[in-house]
């Protein structure tokens, strides 16, 4: 029956092999064509923000990027926005701390 199969099983999709990235140090399991950000849920971990305000946790809210709640470093980038962003092997994600500017100087 339909309903004991996978979405990839019913469209007949073949996907690569799984790879890792790691967040905040730790592996996660990644796959072709996903998103930083569906890795991430994949793998259990919701947030990986924290406002600049109250240090209040954030992850994905839409899912299109239009919020900007997704903001993570990667790869020491700051601001990226983990729903856009497709996940490659080796990616390394980081929490991002507020505004995620919080090395630079007013010089």
């Amino acid at each position: 029956m339909a309903r004991d199969r996978s979405p990839a099983e019913l469209v007949g999709a073949a996907p690569d092999a799984a790879f890792e990235i790691t967040f905040d140090g730790r592996p996660i399991t990644a796959l072709p064509g996903q998103s930083l950000a569906a890795a991430l849920w994949a793998a259990g971990i919701l947030a990986w923000r924290t406002t600049r305000v109250g240090g209040r946790p954030r992850g994905a809210f839409c899912g299109i990027g239009h919020c900007f709640d997704c903001l993570a470093t990667v790869n020491g980038e700051p601001n990226r926005r983990a729903c856009l962003v497709p996940a490659r092997p080796g990616d390394a994600v980081t929490t991002q701390e507020g505004h995620g500017h919080d090395d630079l100087a007013v010089r």
